[in-house]
């Protein structure tokens, strides 16, 4: 799963890309602004750091999310083939809005990041409309020389996408089966996609209660509300200074402003879960591992997660939800007190869930 990170000029959306992914730009060639650059960032859990601390494994593996920096968004620039391709081919989107204040950065018109996600959005939405229109138009010309059953159902469900954006309303808000998601999913639209609209706010003495309050500044708390979109706050700034310290300096850095953990540590929790993403773990001496997997996906799925073999020749899970391991202090004392138990394969894995697989292969 690739999250694209996307913003006006001089909103910050590099800076941000280059602090989640420790690329070096001097390293990767970062002279063409119109290149995508792919990095990967790993998912901060606690719930996996306290398991590693039980187990004292040789190694502990986090959960990771790709992401790609892609060239500052315009009218004009969505227009350009290279651009649309790359957008099209992420499956859920970072927003990058200005909301900090620096003179040495120039800025057209006032702060106002709720316009700018109307503006961008309305591109976005026009775009789709477009190859819509275009699609309606061949089906029509193929739905005269014979009916068919599927191209019916498309040209229904594009219908009512048609009359959506009309509507000014992005496809994410259209409520869809998942039999019309599957129909239409090679189309990849961009109103489609989850969306994370993220404030990038001046540094201040009072941070932490100015990141807590900035989505209501801004008026996006309705915005955060809808369906596939969410709204995290950071400080470029601050973020771009912590990349730069020890555990425990940044530690004493952020109590400074009254924060407890980073802006980017909430935001790239809440880009995976943005996608519909969730986490169970294994553990042991030897490893202590977050694997991901969809939301309301069954036991016998999520053990492809770590191999096939394991999936085909599945036999059952042994689960536990991760608090309730680190209550009972080991697996032995869990068992004894029955809280470890047994599932089989269509038992719907929980966020967190511990589980050893036992299979046949």
């Amino acid at each position: 799963m690739k999250t694209g990170i996307i913003g006006l000029p001089q909103a910050g959306k590099t800076s941000l890309f280059r602090i989640l992914t420790k690329a070096k730009f001097e390293d990767r060639g970062y002279s063409n602004p119109k290149e995508v650059h792919v990095g990967v960032a790993r998912v901060p859990d606690e719930r996996l750091d306290k398991l590693a601390a039980l187990y004292k494994p040789k190694k502990t593996v986090y959960a990771t999310v790709e992401y790609a920096d892609v060239a500052a968004i315009g009218q004009e620039s969505l227009k350009e083939a290279s651009l649309l391709t790359s957008l099209r081919n992420v499956d859920a989107l970072i927003h990058v809005l200005r909301a900090f204040d620096d003179p040495s950065v120039p800025l057209d018109g006032p702060i106002d990041p709720l316009r700018e996600i109307q503006n961008v959005e309305f591109d976005l939405m026009v775009n789709d409309l477009t190859q819509i229109e275009k699609r309606l138009e061949r089906l029509e010309k193929d739905l005269k020389k014979g009916r068919a059953t599927d191209l019916e159902k498309e040209q229904a469900l594009l219908l009512r996408a048609k009359e959506s954006l009309e509507a000014e309303q992005p496809l994410r808000v259209l409520e869809m089966s998942a039999e019309e998601r599957k129909l239409i999913r090679g189309y990849m639209f961009l109103s489609q996609k989850p969306v994370l609209y993220v404030l990038n706010i001046s540094e201040s003495a009072t941070l932490g209660a100015d990141l807590e309050a900035a989505a209501a500044k801004y008026k996006l708390s309705d915005t955060a509300l809808r369906p596939g979109t969410g709204v995290s706050a950071i400080c470029g700034k601050v973020e771009a200074e912590l990349a730069e310290m020890s555990d425990e300096d940044a530690k004493e850095f952020l109590g400074s402003y009254g924060l407890v953990e980073s802006g980017l540590r909430r935001l790239i929790r809440k880009s995976f879960e943005l996608q519909g993403l969730m986490t169970f773990f294994t553990v042991g001496e030897d490893e202590c591992r977050a694997w991901t997997i969809p939301v309301n996906t069954r036991a016998q799925q999520a053990a492809g997660a770590i191999h096939t073999d394991i999936e085909k020749h599945f036999i059952r899970a042994e689960t536990i939800h991760w608090d309730t391991l680190l209550a009972a202090g080991s697996e032995a004392a869990a068992r004894a007190q029955g809280t470890l138990r047994l599932e089989g394969k269509d038992y719907i894995v929980q966020d967190g869930d511990v589980m050893h697989i036992r299979h046949s292969g």
